[in-house]
């Protein structure tokens, strides 16, 4: 039986993700979550076969639960779908250790299809991404701008553009508000950014929240 996570902060969406997989013979969803950081507990927890999770989720978006999900639980495989065109964020993707990288609007059996390669340890692009300029995507090579912020960094950037104060995200991430701070000011100098404000059309630009 191979065992799918499914994370997805709509609940329609999410069970419609789960009627399609579930369709398929000897698969089964074991768990479901709208929270990209809930979906790194689970997988850590249930260690399913494949974990398929939306790019834009609050708390920590896909790209990032991707890479938490391939540090504790390795033998997990991951497919982000999104709604997003974009061959950048495929490539955060693959170098966040992703396997797929699915549109939204592409027919269910895509999914499958995603799902499938990455449990048999393939990569799998969505169709319509797939070009002459594909082959730059499986260098798995993180924009540049993106590289500037460490994994952390990212995480905190995202819960202060959905509005966390720092003592929300101390106590969020388990460590200390003077750490918080720490990265806060680290990260609007090395963005150049001088408010919070900035920092939330910076987050809105590279997809940490949804524009």
């Amino acid at each position: 039986m191979l065992e799918i996570l499914i994370a997805d902060d709509h609940e329609i969406v999410r069970r419609g993700v789960r009627d399609v997989l579930q369709a398929h013979s000897g698969w089964s969803v074991c768990g479901e979550t709208h929270s990209g950081r809930e979906a790194v507990g689970i997988a850590a927890s249930l260690r399913p076969a494949v974990a398929v999770l939306d790019m834009s989720m609050p708390d920590l978006n896909g790209v990032d639960a991707a890479r938490e999900i391939r540090k504790s639980s390795p033998s997990t495989e991951v497919v982000l779908y999104t709604m997003h065109h974009s061959e950048e964020l495929a490539r955060d993707a693959f170098g966040a250790g992703a396997l797929g990288y699915v549109l939204k609007s592409d027919a269910a059996a895509t999914l499958v299809e995603a799902v499938q390669s990455a449990a048999q340890h393939l990569r799998y692009l969505s169709p319509r991404l797939r070009s002459t300029r594909a082959p730059a995507l499986r260098r798995s090579t993180p924009a540049p701008q993106a590289c500037r912020l460490t994994p952390r960094e990212r995480e905190i950037v995202q819960l202060l553009a959905e509005g966390k104060h720092n003592p929300c995200i101390a106590e969020s991430l388990g460590i200390s508000l003077k750490t918080v701070e720490n990265h806060r000011f680290n990260v609007m100098q090395k963005l150049s950014v001088s408010s919070v404000v900035e920092l939330v059309r910076w987050a809105m630009r590279n997809r940490l929240v949804p524009m």
